[in-house]
């Protein structure tokens, strides 16, 4: 089954939209041995899926025509074998800036009790060894948040921060962290990390960065661990204003849990993970 949305999408601006075309998804694809996938990230070319296997892990991939290709590159998120960032909720990575994990833990059904942690990792080390063996250079308690934590770098008034969001349904906030005292500190309440917040809408799983832009893109479940909501705000005006500034929400009729979502280099293709065993790969074309 196909399934399609609307969405309003800035290509390059941040003071208008030029085009209004149409995303949907062109392939489902089913990926094995990352457990319950929580995310990809896209950098330089490359494509890592993330997800809390037996342990948390990522792999590499790249894309070729409509097809992903494994490039045999497993990385896991252990010490001396032992599980450290059992669910990885986001990866920050923005060229030579500091590169941020996130683990973020329910420790009750409610969802009343937390544990979020931030870990500063020495990425190019976490390339060569496939572990974390020596590659933390920091362990943030992100003590600031609400319910969890999923960084994400953005751009706000020429400079770079660390954004993150809460899932859960009550008090929810996207908070920008000033990335140089996150890397530095041993918990986000210290002075100096927190730089600005806004309240947003809940079940946040995810965030993603909308290059040349002032968009970032809340990824989002309709309720609580099911279907599928991407909400555009403006960054820019959410912070001024002190809660989001939607500017587009796409919703679809999909019922798993979507947990991540990125852009590739050219803002025409996507990529939409869940953590369902099956289509948990989504190759999403924008077409004008």
């Amino acid at each position: 089954m196909k399934y399609f949305v609307c969405i309003l999408f800035c290509f390059g601006l941040t003071n208008g939209f030029q085009k209004v075309p149409n995303l949907k998804i062109k392939q489902e694809i089913t990926i094995d041995s990352l457990g319950a996938c929580q995310g990809v990230s896209y950098q330089n070319g490359a494509i890592y899926f993330y997800g809390d296997r037996e342990v948390g892990m990522m792999r590499k991939f790249k894309i070729t025509g409509n097809s992903l290709v494994y490039q045999h590159k497993e990385y896991k998120f252990t010490v001396g074998g032992k599980d450290v960032i059992n669910h990885p909720t986001g990866i920050a990575f923005h060229g030579d800036a500091p590169v941020f994990i996130g683990n973020s833990i329910r420790l009750n059904p409610e969802g009343t009790r937390w544990k979020a942690v931030i870990y500063c990792i020495n990425w190019p080390g976490l390339l060569k060894t496939a572990t974390l063996d020596g590659n933390i250079i920091q362990t943030i308690d992100d003590d600031a948040c609400i319910q969890g934590t999923r960084p994400e770098y953005v751009r706000y008034k020429g400079n770079w921060f660390v954004a993150t969001a809460d899932y859960g349904n009550k008090q929810n906030e996207v908070r920008l962290y000033n990335p140089e005292a996150l890397k530095n500190c041993t918990k986000t309440s210290a002075p100096g990390v927190l730089y600005k917040k806004f309240s947003c809408g809940p079940w946040v799983q995810n965030l993603f960065w909308v290059k040349n832009s002032n968009i970032l893109v809340l990824i989002q479940n309709q309720v609580e661990g099911k279907k599928w909501r991407f909400t555009f705000v403006d960054l820019q005006k959410s912070i001024t204003v002190g809660k989001e500034s939607v500017v587009k929400v796409i919703e679809t009729d999909r019922t798993d849990e979507l947990e991540g979502f990125a852009f590739l280099g050219n803002l025409k293709t996507g990529i939409a993970v869940t953590s369902s065993k099956t289509h948990n790969v989504n190759l999403m074309q924008s077409e004008l």
